[in-house]
């Protein structure tokens, strides 16, 4: 039986753990990330592989990253969070652990969790998008992850919807994370409550008063309890999400969508509307099969476990 670690390597932390071939988790860990030092970070990122191999026979790493990746798995070109610039971070884990090591995108590797283990098990063509901060993307044709000719296919947030939009974090303007993601609800739902508007007197309660301390949840909280306003404002990033979603599906042709991030944890309140928005505006409607919506089942472990699939699969 292969055994694998999967790290998730984040802006703030790094998650690990010891993965069997059906996707199950063994043994679990973390720490923080060093995310201005790429050396303490891979140190941090070996220390705790040794960890979590103490009890168990590894057979490969697999490391999910936030990050751009080549195409050959062995370079980190670009990390928006972590201080990694050309980065052999291959090289030097595999050196660090005498292991194979294997790389990957982070939502890359979430889609191949869910395609191998979650939601899309019975798919063979099938979108992830994770709605957070931002909107990450992971693809699956007939069967296979795809990278694109220099490893960085699938950052589906930085599709350009409204020209000269709003400046993303990527430096462009119009990116459709800046409209369909957490950011974008929590903008929204700031700019209500500091309009004053009765509209958002929910909101302000929920934050004290102080528009910078809403957050995400509380938007979902207040729609949940039937704030009016919330409800609209999920809504609105449902529409934003669901138009994208159609014209991904004009390009790629998914059998299956899987939503997944913290912002899908609103549920119907915003898959609904995403769904209506998405048949509005599906190239062919009415004359072409569609795609089906569902959410994503492993959470935040999916691209620790994507990540530990595909180092197995790479020894296989």
């Amino acid at each position: 039986m292969s055994i694998t670690i999967g790290l998730d390597i984040g802006g703030t932390k790094i998650s690990g753990g010891v993965i069997d071939e059906k996707g199950m988790i063994l043994t679990q860990g973390r720490r923080d990330t060093p995310a201005l030092d790429p050396t303490a970070i891979v140190g941090e990122a070996a220390s705790l592989t040794r960890e979590l191999s103490s009890d168990h026979k590894i057979d490969a790493v697999g490391v999910a990253c936030a990050a751009f990746i080549d195409r050959s798995g062995s370079m980190v070109y670009f990390s928006p969070n972590l201080a990694w610039r050309d980065e052999p971070l291959k090289q030097r884990l595999e050196s660090a652990l005498e292991l194979p090591v294997t790389i990957e995108n982070d939502a890359n590797a979430a889609a191949w969790g869910e395609f191998r283990f979650g939601a899309a098990v019975d798919a063979a063509n099938m979108v992830m998008v994770t709605v957070g901060t931002g909107i990450g993307g992971g693809v699956v044709v007939d069967g296979v992850l795809m990278h694109g000719a220099f490893g960085v296919a699938a950052e589906l947030g930085h599709m350009r919807v409204v020209p000269s939009g709003i400046r993303c974090g990527c430096g462009n303007r119009g990116c459709w994370e800046m409209y369909a993601s957490g950011t974008a609800l929590v903008r929204e739902a700031q700019d209500l409550v500091v309009s004053g508007s009765p509209l958002g007197a929910r909101l302000g309660e929920l934050c004290g008063g102080d528009p910078a301390a809403l957050r995400g949840p509380d938007v979902t909280r207040a729609a949940a309890e039937g704030d009016p306003a919330a409800i609209e404002l999920l809504a609105d990033l449902g529409v934003w999400i669901g138009e994208g979603l159609a014209s991904v599906a004009a390009i790629l042709d998914p059998e299956l969508i899987v939503l997944g991030g913290g912002v899908a944890e609103a549920g119907a309140l915003l898959i609904d509307p995403a769904l209506a928005a998405f048949r509005r505006q599906l190239t062919g409607r009415g004359h072409r099969p569609e795609a089906r919506f569902a959410l994503a089942r492993l959470g935040n472990d999916a691209g620790m476990i994507g990540a530990a699939d595909l180092a197995a699969q790479a020894q296989a």
